[in-house]
């Protein structure tokens, strides 16, 4: 049985990603900070666990311990809302921003990589940016260079991985999530900004589990080194003059 990581399964997207992928069979390892939230959905979908937060770089070492000889995809569902105008960021916003975004998954992989290339098929990797790297937002200074680090990882890792390993990310718009609470417990403010988007409404977890699920399966398998845009059009349309 094909197995998978995925880090941040309790999240709004990354238990979205983990239900999708067990429901199509395969394995799973769950990575997340919170106990009884990864006890209970490792129960539901039958998986195996490791608990720790991402900043701390002696976690992915566990994590290696934990999973075994070998996976054949690895999720990074990892990631930070901090949305502050650039007079208020302070070192150790852009640092934890960092550290969580892109730091963290460098190491994900550095420490799987053994076990992604005992896959007996070419395996996959799926990292997250964000829209706000392709298109300026106030407020999005930190993030963004965090998310922006995710890119450069991922075609830089695509190419020196490649063949055996494929690197993609996927690179959203405000998602409907968890994470995302604050700034959509307004139910006028949350519902224009969907409208801000050629399609017009937010994101779901659901939109971003539909596209991890494509690239960790053998129906991408010629596809690596791409930043895939699951945005509503917001990165690259514009329909109102």
């Amino acid at each position: 049985m094909q197995k998978i990581i995925v880090f941040g399964a309790t999240g709004g997207i990354g238990s979205a990603i983990a239900r999708r992928i067990a429901d199509k069979g395969y394995g799973l390892h769950l990575v997340a900070r919170d106990q009884s939230k990864v006890e209970d959905l490792s129960n539901e979908l039958s998986a195996t666990f490791t608990i720790g937060d991402v900043t701390d770089e002696a976690l992915f070492s566990r994590v290696a311990d934990d999973v075994g000889d070998m996976i054949s995809g690895l999720v990074y569902a990892v990631g930070t809302l901090n949305l502050k105008r650039l007079n208020r960021l302070t070192v150790e916003d852009y640092l934890q921003d960092y550290r969580i975004n892109a730091i963290g998954a460098a190491l994900a992989i550095q420490n799987l990589l053994p076990a992604l290339k005992k896959s007996p098929e070419p395996a996959s990797v799926v990292l997250f940016s964000s829209v706000a790297v392709e298109q300026g937002f106030s407020s999005h200074a930190s993030m963004s260079m965090a998310k922006g680090a995710v890119r450069g990882l991922t075609l830089a890792l695509a190419a020196e991985l490649a063949p055996r390993i494929r690197v993609n990310a996927i690179s959203p718009s405000l998602t409907n999530t968890p994470l995302a609470a604050g700034l959509l417990a307004n139910e006028k403010m949350a519902e224009a900004i969907g409208k801000m988007h050629p399609i017009e409404r937010l994101g779901t977890a659901e939109d971003m589990a539909a596209m991890a699920e494509f690239l960790l399966s053998a129906d991408s398998s010629w596809i690596t080194g791409q930043i895939f845009g699951i945005d509503g059009g917001r990165s690259t349309l514009r329909t109102k003059s």
